[in-house]
């Protein structure tokens, strides 16, 4: 059954305490969206932009440090809130522990940092974006917000001074609920300022430069999110978790053609930068239909499921920074609510998992035993023919993932043993996978190396086809060349007005210019 997987096979997330944890980049691509003048809608993308040289009142602003550090005492954070020797009422304590959950759930350290000071930087066909300051700083954050300029932003999109690109997920946020957004402005106000903008800028091409159009966008494309009386109390609190906070749809979503969420194939997949968001649908061929609520709930918790999913790549970051951090209550909730999505056919569908073909350890200690380790994959890249799949594959992967890809845990190599990843029928994510690697959702963890440049498409194919079948419990594979050809591509997901959006814009302005100077010469005409 396929995997809720971006494409990655790198490290699963441990709830271990952690000491060192770098800046990471998570774009919410599947969030970018917009429309252009004249001719056409498109996509704009970006992250909010909401640096202000405003000057506003202090007063309230620095009071409430001296609880942020308990509010996220119960989990292990990336987030690291100095305390101070305010006193503070245990009503505002509350609200901001509360709020300390919030952002988790919403996954804002997810795009601008572990200490939301910003500078992360995105590539997109659009254009560059950099995610901005929302520590309190006055001069380079938004400590000047207003608790309703906060929540314009959030749910609108609104900064005060400009309009915010949609990368920031205020459709998804629109429905926030007054009590959580009074909370998640409380422990905001916690955060250590920093004084201090990214040094990169973002720079969109035109016209996606030009902000103002998001508020067609706005007027078309914001939801207007319903729930059904027919959900019990767990599916409600889950569909605003899955809904809204977590904003899951701004990956595992599609897009219409104004680039607003296409219901009709609600969380069913979509590419996502030339990789595709899994079908997280209840679809059994396809989705997670086969996943029980304890299944999904363990993935969430954990990024890793025995013989099916591994939590690499983006989903590796929603786990590390939000999912991880969330209460078993919620994440049941998530599971329960995920439950009742209609299934979508949608992607590729998976063997089934056969465990009798599935490789056995050796010893029990094989996956941390390292010295043993060496002994054994010395031992078979020996007796291994050369150039076969097998020969490749102990000679390229099996010293991370082990001889028979158990893996090694003490080292947080993952074990590749029946993933569904190695069981699709169209195994465009190993392909990609193997040939491009994946970047750990942590510098402190390993990264999956591509190989792309290393080996051959028949070597790929060759490795491919061995993991298929002797480690993931295929009955065969038979990959060739022009498989991995046509598979390793990564295709420029971009809609048609948005790789043309200059253009088509220019050619827009001529034609609004024309149209305005035939008006004007029919009136003219008419006088004389």
């Amino acid at each position: 059954m396929p995997s809720i997987i971006s494409i990655s096979l790198t490290n699963p997330i441990s709830t271990r305490p952690r000491q060192t944890v770098n800046r990471l980049k998570r774009c919410k691509v599947g969030n970018i969206s917009g429309l252009f003048i004249l001719s056409s809608l498109a996509i704009l993308s970006g992250i909010t932009d909401a640096n202000a040289e405003n000057t506003a009142s202090t007063a309230a602003i620095r009071t409430k440090q001296s609880v942020a550090q308990e509010a996220l005492s119960n989990a292990p954070s990336p987030i690291n809130i100095p305390a101070t020797s305010s006193v503070t009422t245990s009503q505002d304590n509350a609200a901001i522990a509360r709020g300390a959950y919030i952002a988790r759930a919403a996954d804002c350290a997810g795009c601008h940092g572990e200490n939301y000071s910003g500078g992360e930087k995105f590539v997109l066909p659009m254009g560059i974006v950099v995610s901005t300051n929302i520590t309190p700083s006055l001069t380079h954050g938004i400590g000047h917000y207003s608790l309703q300029q906060f929540s314009d932003a959030i749910r609108k999109g609104k900064a005060p001074d400009h309009q915010l690109y949609p990368a920031m997920p205020y459709p998804s946020y629109s429905r926030m609920s007054d009590p959580d957004l009074s909370d998640l402005y409380a422990f905001m106000q916690t955060v250590e300022a920093v004084d201090e903008s990214p040094k990169d800028k973002t720079q969109m091409k035109f016209p996606f430069n030009m902000r103002i159009l998001m508020k067609g966008y706005n007027l078309i494309n914001i939801p207007k999110w319903t729930v059904s009386p027919n959900l019990t109390e767990s599916q409600k609190r889950g569909q605003y978790l899955v809904d809204n906070l977590g904003h899951c749809g701004d990956c595992h979503t599609p897009r219409t053609a104004t680039m607003g969420y296409d219901f009709s194939h609600y969380l069913a997949g979509a590419p996502i930068q030339g990789v595709q968001a899994p079908n997280i649908t209840t679809d059994n061929d396809t989705g997670i239909g086969r996943w029980s609520k304890q299944d999904i709930v363990k993935f969430l918790k954990t990024g890793e499921l025995q013989h099916q999913a591994l939590a690499g790549g983006e989903m590796g970051k929603v786990v590390l920074y939000s999912l991880q951090h969330l209460s078993d209550a919620d994440l049941m909730a998530m599971a329960d609510y995920l439950k009742t999505v209609p299934a979508v056919k949608s992607g590729a569908t998976t063997a089934a998992l056969n465990m009798a073909k599935l490789p056995q350890n050796q010893d029990s200690d094989i996956t941390y035993n390292l010295l043993k380790q060496i002994d054994r994959l010395k031992a078979a890249q020996q007796k291994a023919k050369p150039g076969t799949g097998e020969s490749l594959y102990l000679n390229n992967c099996a010293s991370c993932h082990g001889i028979n890809g158990h893996g090694q845990t003490e080292a947080s190599y993952p074990a590749l043993t029946g993933l569904s990843i190695l069981r699709e029928n169209t195994p465009k994510r190993l392909i990609q996978v193997i040939a491009y690697g994946s970047k750990a959702p942590l510098d402190t963890l390993p990264n999956m190396p591509g190989f792309a440049n290393k080996l051959s498409d028949e070597q790929i194919a060759q490795i491919a086809n061995y993991v298929r079948t002797n480690i993931g419990g295929m009955s065969a594979s038979e990959l060739t060349v022009s498989d991995v050809k046509k598979l390793a591509e990564q295709p420029n997901d971009v809609p048609f007005l948005i790789a043309n959006a200059g253009w088509l814009a220019i050619l827009g302005m001529i034609a609004g210019i024309g149209l305005l100077g035939l008006l004007l010469w029919l009136l003219l005409r008419r006088r004389v």
